[in-house]
């Protein structure tokens, strides 16, 4: 029995389970671990700048085609001003006024704004419930430009001015259309300085935890050195990591940034049977940003993800000098 016993004990300690390696000592573990606490962070913070730099592109092309969508509307159109004079009769003026513009080759439609409507266009500036029968409140013929013939606005200027001296003026909104397109241009420009920002700040941030993850494999680096690895093997291994943390976190940071544009877009429709829907959907459309918003804020998550292989490998190669 006592034999049985002892023959038995060595069984049973051959048969216990070897205990588990730890991950990063595993046959087939990556040099640079991305399930770490570090490497979910940095894949936060890229997802993070990705999602604000993909939604100042998205706001940039909204305003862009905006302000494309004004600028065609605007270009179509031209306003003649009468203004009233003493001992002068408004209306034959007005009358006249639309005869000459309708004489001109590239004039497709005339509007004469009323006297009442005329005094509605002030009622932001002057109030509502005014009495202005008293003001001298020049009156408008709004002009439909064609596409064919193209109309000669400096023509039809001269000719007003030589039969309505003083009278009658036409603005075809040029200075109008030079400050929106500068508006816009302004803006664009600002969006795309604050991508260029945020990416920097990612690459700065993949900087510092590739620089981290260096110190922290420092023995694991010196090993396949002194096993025969070269510095390309060892930036290679980073780079891989670091470029699939980058593409993990611009992917979230973009499908986040087209989430918001598209829950954007809901809420606007929602709101568009209101008078404040109207005013917004006026100025910003109804938040679709296109196709070439929906590139952009895909090439800005690609982006951030080369970006971070790029920089970590460069940040390798420079540790390791």
């Amino acid at each position: 029995m006592a034999e049985t016993a002892t023959t038995q004990a060595p069984r049973a300690a051959s048969a216990a389970p070897e205990p588990a390696l730890p991950p990063t000592l595993r046959r087939n573990a990556p040099l640079v671990p991305t399930d770490s606490a570090a490497s979910r962070s940095l894949a936060a913070v890229i997802a993070i700048l990705t999602f604000l730099a993909a939604l100042c592109a998205g706001a940039a092309e909204i305003v862009a085609s905006s302000a494309s969508q004004w600028q065609g509307a605007v270009t179509q159109e031209a306003t003649i001003q009468v203004r009233p004079g003493p001992g002068r009769d408004l209306d034959a003026d007005i009358a006249r006024a639309e005869a000459i513009a309708k004489a001109e080759p590239g004039i497709a439609a005339t509007r004469v704004f009323s006297k009442a409507e005329a005094e509605r266009l002030l009622e932001p500036w002057l109030g509502a419930g005014l009495d202005l029968s008293d003001l001298p409140v020049p009156r408008l013929i709004t002009l439909k430009l064609a596409d064919s013939p193209v109309p000669d606005l400096k023509h039809l200027r001269g000719t007003l001015a030589a039969a309505m001296p003083g009278v009658a003026s036409l603005d075809d909104h040029a200075l109008w259309l030079q400050r929106l397109s500068t508006m816009a241009n302004t803006f664009v420009g600002v969006g795309i300085g604050i991508v260029a920002l945020v990416l920097v700040a990612t690459g700065l941030a993949v900087a510092f935890a590739t620089r981290g993850a260096m110190a922290g494999n420092k023995e694991v680096v010196e090993v396949l050195h002194f096993v025969g690895a070269d510095d390309d093997f060892i930036a290679r291994a980073f780079q891989r990591r670091f470029f699939g943390l980058g593409l993990r976190g611009g992917v979230i940071g973009a499908g986040l940034a087209l989430a918001a544009f598209g829950l954007a877009g809901l809420v606007a429709r929602a709101w568009r049977s209101g008078p404040a829907g109207e005013e917004i959907e006026a100025l910003f459309g109804a938040f679709h940003i296109g196709w070439r918003g929906y590139a952009s804020v895909l090439l800005i998550g690609v982006i951030a993800s080369v970006v971070t292989g790029i920089v970590s490998r460069l940040t390798v190669r420079r540790f390791l000098a």
